[in-house]
């Protein structure tokens, strides 16, 4: 029962893999940011957001999550060497610098920035639907941004042989660890420059790319495929960066949510 649970696990696997990198994390990576993120909001927004939990799109017992593409990517080294000094934080000035590369790179700092410019307008509007679903999207854009593989054009690990990275630590990971998946962010703080802090999280993520691409490959040597023996090995291997990198998010994506209601006047909400 056991092997062919894993046959048909790596089977499933080797299939997404061919398939063009589309989310930077699946659905229970996505769930499980969103539902921390509330849990590290000061006691005035909490409340708003417990009590309409299971109308947010991921949470809602028939969960839907936002349109992925390829704009929900920053490969930004392949354009800039880490550090990326001179880092255009301005979209035009960066599309204007690297003209040719735009398409392939993505855009997710000024999605992100967008998403944060409605939610502060969803909460002066005090447009329940709205503030939740942008809430969704914004929560997601984060996550996005703190997993190394969405800042590097090595995205699927095609560029150092580990061809599927981008589905396995992303989506089946995070499904193989769900009841294991605990994170620990840190409570939700006001954000001085919500724009600017985008750029700061890009640093804080990519420089650990070299350590998830070094650990992947610890993990699946000797290993015949993609099974539930790899997927064991990867927990113990990459288990902790996972939790890291989703735990910083939740915090992130809740002091956005905290930052955009406290520019909008802090209304009350019901």
């Amino acid at each position: 029962m056991r092997q062919a649970l894993a046959a048909g696990l790596g089977a499933l696997v080797l299939a997404a893999s061919a398939a063009r990198p589309a989310a930077a994390w699946g659905g229970v990576a996505h769930q499980t940011v969103v539902a921390r993120a509330i849990d590290t909001l000061p006691k005035g927004l909490k409340p708003f957001y417990k009590g309409h939990r299971l109308e947010i799109p991921a949470l809602s017992l028939e969960a839907t999550f936002p349109d992925e593409g390829r704009d929900r990517r920053f490969a930004i080294d392949k354009v800039l060497p880490f550090p990326f000094a001179d880092l255009p934080q301005d979209e035009d000035a960066f599309k204007a610098r690297f003209a040719q590369a735009v398409p392939e790179v993505g855009r997710l700092p000024w999605l992100i920035q967008e998403s944060y410019a409605r939610l502060v307008e969803a909460f002066r509007s005090a447009d329940k639907t709205k503030i939740l679903t942008e809430s969704d999207l914004l929560a997601g854009l984060l996550a996005d941004l703190h997993n190394p593989l969405a800042l590097t054009d090595n995205a699927d690990g095609q560029k150092t042989e580990q061809h599927g990275l981008w589905m396995r630590f992303g989506t089946r990971l995070p499904e193989a660890m769900e009841n294991r998946l605990k994170l620990s962010p840190d409570a939700a703080h006001f954000l001085d420059d919500p724009k600017a802090y985008v750029f700061s999280m890009i640093h804080g993520t990519y420089v650990w790319a070299d350590n998830l691409l070094y650990l992947e490959e610890l993990a699946r040597r000797g290993k015949s495929g993609y099974t539930e023996i790899y997927y064991e090995s990867a927990e113990l291997r990459l288990g902790e960066l996972l939790r890291a990198r989703l735990s910083r998010a939740a915090g992130d994506a809740g002091s956005y949510w905290y930052t955009a209601w406290t520019v909008a006047g802090r209304p009350a909400l019901k």
